[in-house]
């Protein structure tokens, strides 16, 4: 990928916020493309700095809305609004199944297997446990799937992969936990990103669409439309 193709939805000297191709990560790398990497390149080749910090992560598998540093005095302002909850995030999900209901809040207890990269819903609080909140809604289904808004409380690892999962709603294409389709990864996308702008102090409230293909092809709403 090319630091051509980046879209960014907005930016300022201090942060942007940008769609992080599926495939893409997050974070810096020995091997493998990178969002920072990317950025860095696209600010270089017009003479500005270059200077990009992850604030926050998306799966390599997952795509959508990010948000990164652009000075330092901003990186620790907008790793604490991540931390505190005060960066509003929202994806969007397809579920292989039908949830119970059409509009829930959903909270578990989380452990994560680092070792194994996987997080397992437990029924009590012990050591590497951490609670998990988010809520849903239905937006449209097909036959066999469900497309669902989701906001996120907390930002767990895997939240949204093992809640729904552990429900016996996988997310489309997500092998990890227990749902395979050859023509996608997981079908995740992150949809809306909404903050308070740590040095000026303006809202940001950004939203993108997933890429018009499969899976989100399969169903109609807002949400989906370019």
């Amino acid at each position: 990928m090319a630091h051509s193709d980046l879209t960014i939805k907005y930016e300022d000297k201090f942060l942007l916020l940008c769609v992080k191709p599926v495939g893409v990560l997050s974070e810096d790398s020995e091997s493998g493309a990178s969002m920072p990497r990317l950025l860095r390149a696209h600010y270089a080749a017009l003479h500005q700095p270059d200077y990009i910090a992850t604030v926050h992560r998306l799966d390599k598998i997952t795509g959508g809305l990010m948000v990164f540093s652009r000075r330092k005095e901003a990186t620790g302002k907008l790793i604490a609004a991540v931390a505190e909850h005060r960066v509003e995030k929202e994806y969007l999900a397809v579920l292989r199944g039908h949830p119970a209901e059409r509009e829930a809040e959903l909270t578990d207890l989380l452990f994560r297997d680092a070792a194994k990269n996987k997080s397992y819903v437990v029924k009590r609080m012990r050591k590497g446990v951490r609670e998990a909140r988010l809520s849903y809604r239905v937006l449209a289904e097909t036959e066999g799937l469900t497309l669902v808004r989701v906001r996120l409380h907390t930002g767990r690892t895997h939240q949204i992969r093992v809640q729904f999962s552990s429900r016996g709603l996988p997310l489309l294409g997500d092998i990890r936990y227990g749902s395979k389709d050859p023509n996608c990864t997981a079908a995740l996308w992150s949809y809306r990103l909404a903050l308070t702008h740590p040095v000026t102090g303006e809202r940001l409230d950004v939203t993108q669409p997933p890429p018009g293909q499969y899976p989100w092809t399969l169903f109609s709403c807002p949400e989906l439309e370019q």
